[in-house]
């Protein structure tokens, strides 16, 4: 299992950055992003943090540690700036909180953040045929995710995304010890989302490629 969204304390969960590695690495993970949340307010301070984490815990072998972000949030007229800010901050996979249901995400935020070319666009919701284009164009990749509330869409992403050939990943928005998945839980929540395995085994190669690219 490769995860390229997950948190800690450091913003909304509930583990420090090395439990949330150890206990991933226990479960099967070969590599992991830390993605905590941020906005203007904290994304230097944040990624100053899990830069270093990174570095001491990749130091260790094993499980390989990426330090991204994921912006929250964030005003759709912000979007471009805070994205270009944390790749300038050294950030290594940019996450899009997306315009999930089951939280008020301002409208335009799926745009902008795909114009803006994050890496991965988390939970986008009901995303519309012209962000699907425009996301296949821009190498942007739809999030096809196993946390409630944020999977109730996945169905319509997933056939979004195949329809007009947008990549995708499979993560965990982990915020706590249950919210990591196992291939067995990512292979079933894939199915659930009306897929197949060979879009698994796509998704799995999506994440390695990506990962591959952050740690280069």
């Amino acid at each position: 299992m490769i995860d390229l969204h997950t948190h800690t304390f450091l913003s909304d969960g509930t583990l420090v950055p090395s439990e949330l590695v150890r206990r991933a690495e226990v479960k099967g993970y070969k590599a992991i992003a830390i993605t905590d949340h941020a906005d203007a307010a904290n994304l230097e301070s944040l990624l100053y943090q899990l830069k270093s984490v990174a570095k001491t815990l990749n130091r260790l072998g094993g499980i390989r540690v990426i330090a991204g972000i994921e912006l929250t949030h964030i005003p759709p007229r912000h979007i471009k700036g805070l994205v270009a800010r944390a790749r300038e901050l050294g950030a290594q996979i940019v996450v899009g909180h997306g315009e999930s249901i089951a939280e008020p995400v301002a409208p335009g935020t799926n745009g902008a953040y795909i114009s803006a070319g994050v890496d991965i666009l988390a939970h986008p919701g009901l995303v519309t045929a012209k962000e699907a284009q425009l996301a296949a164009g821009k190498g942007v990749h739809f999030e096809i995710t196993s946390r409630g509330g944020h999977s109730l869409t996945n169905g319509h992403v997933a056939a979004m995304a195949k329809k007009y050939g947008v990549a995708m990943l499979l993560n965990s928005d982990a915020h706590a010890p249950g919210d990591l998945i196992d291939d067995e839980k990512a292979l079933r929540v894939a199915l659930g989302a009306n897929l197949n395995r060979t879009d698994f085994r796509k998704m799995k190669g999506n994440a390695e490629k990506i990962c591959a690219k952050a740690l280069d």
